[in-house]
C-alpha cells in the first residue's frame, strides 16, 4: 500500500499549453518529497484539450495522480474544494497550473506543515513580473480588499496555500455558494504563517483573472463577510437626516424672513430632503436585521476547536447530568 503524506491540488482551466512544463515541475516536487505525494489535477470544465492531454500524459508520467473532470466550469474555488475533498494525504497544498509560483514554495509548504509550524501557510508575493497595468489593477484590487474586508490579507493577495488535515476538514464544513475560499481561510483563523516568493512572469496562455471576475470576487467577499454596504447605507441616511435637518431649519427661517418667496418651496424641500434621508436610514436599519438573518442561514460554526487537552483526569469522577 502506497504511503501518501502529501496531497497537491492543481485546478486546470485553459492550460493545455502549460501542461508539459507543469508535469516537469510536479515531478521535481514529487522527487524532493520522496514520492510520498499524490497530485490531483482538477479540470474545471475547461473548453480546450487540457483533460485529453493530461489523460494521455499521466499514463506514462511516473507520478501518483488523480485526474478529475468537473461537469462544467464552476470556478477555481470550487475546483480547489473538490480537490481537497478527494485528497487522501495528511498535508495539503494548492498550486496554480500556470507555473508562476516556484516549485520550492510547495516543498516549503509541506516541510513547514510536517514540522507542525502552522495549520495553514499562505504564499505571500514579494514581487510580481507582470505588465504595468496588471500590477496596478492588482494593487488597487487588493488594497480595497484589505481596506474593507480582511486587513490581514497580504498586500499582493493570495494564489496558493497549504494546510494540515484539521484545517482542511474544518474548511470543508463551510459550504457556501457565492463566497470566497480565501476569505474563509482568514475567517477560520488557526495558526497561520506566510511564505514569501517571487511571482514569475506567465510564459504561455492568458490569465483568466478578468476584470469581471475580479468584480464578482470582490462582491462575493463583501456580501459574504462584511456588513459594509448596510453600514454605509445607515450612515448615509443618518448623515442625510442631520444635513437636511439643518438645511430645513435655515430654509424655514429664510421663509419667515421673506428671503424665500416662492410659494410651497419650503414645504417641498423639507418633505423631499428630510423624509428621503429618513427613508434611506430606515432601509439601513431593516438591512441590519436582514444581514443578521442572512448570517444565520450560512450555518457557519460558531467556533473552530484547534485542540483539546485534559490533565489530571484520574482525580475527577465524571457524572452524567441526566438519568
Amino acid at each position: 500500500m502506497r504511503k501518501i503524506d502529501f496531497s497537491l491540488i492543481i485546478p486546470v482551466y485553459r492550460n493545455e499549453l502549460n501542461i508539459p512544463e507543469l508535469l516537469k515541475i510536479v515531478k521535481i516536487i514529487s522527487g524532493k518529497l520522496q514520492d510520498s505525494i499524490e497530485v490531483l489535477f482538477i479540470v474545471d470544465g475547461s473548453p480546450d484539450k487540457s483533460h485529453e492531454i493530461l489523460s494521455n500524459a499521466l499514463k506514462t508520467a511516473k507520478i501518483y495522480s488523480k485526474l478529475v473532470l468537473l461537469s462544467r466550469n464552476f470556478g477555481s474555488f470550487s475546483a480547489i474544494r473538490a480537490g481537497l475533498n478527494l485528497a487522501n494525504g495528511k498535508y495539503f497544498a494548492v498550486m496554480a497550473a500556470d507555473q508562476q509560483e516556484p516549485p520550492e514554495l510547495i516543498v516549503q509548504f509541506f516541510t513547514a506543515l510536517k514540522k507542525n509550524e502552522a495549520d495553514v501557510i499562505i504564499g505571500k508575493r514579494k514581487s510580481r513580473s507582470d505588465p504595468f497595468f496588471a500590477k496596478l489593477s492588482a494593487k488597487c484590487f487588493w488594497y480595497l480588499y484589505r481596506k474593507f474586508i480582511f486587513s490581514e490579507m497580504p498586500s499582493g493577495g493570495i494564489d496558493v496555500f497549504g494546510c494540515n488535515k484539521i484545517f482542511r476538514d474544518t474548511l470543508l464544513t463551510l459550504r457556501e455558494s457565492h463566497s470566497s475560499l480565501i476569505a474563509q481561510i482568514f475567517w477560520l483563523g488557526f495558526r497561520r504563517k506566510t511564505a514569501e516568493y517571487e511571482r514569475a512572469e506567465r510564459k504561455t496562455g492568458v490569465s483568466g483573472w478578468t476584470l469581471k471576475k475580479k468584480i464578482d470576487y470582490m462582491m462575493d467577499s463583501i456580501f459574504a463577510f462584511t456588513s459594509l454596504p448596510v453600514k454605509l447605507l445607515t450612515a448615509a441616511g443618518a448623515a442625510g437626516i442631520i444635513l437636511f435637518g439643518g438645511l430645513g431649519l435655515s430654509t424655514f427661517i429664510s421663509r419667515l424672513l421673506g428671503i424665500i418667496t416662492v410659494p410651497g418651496y419650503t414645504a417641498l424641500f423639507l418633505a423631499i430632503g428630510f423624509f428621503g434621508a429618513l427613508n434611506v436610514f430606515g432601509i439601513g436599519i431593516i438591512g441590519s436585521y436582514a444581514w443578521r438573518t442572512y448570517e444565520n442561514t450560512k450555518n457557519r460554526p460558531e467556533s473552530a476547536v484547534l485542540s483539546v487537552k485534559c490533565f489530571n483526569t484520574d482525580k475527577w469522577t465524571v457524572k452524567s447530568g441526566r438519568k
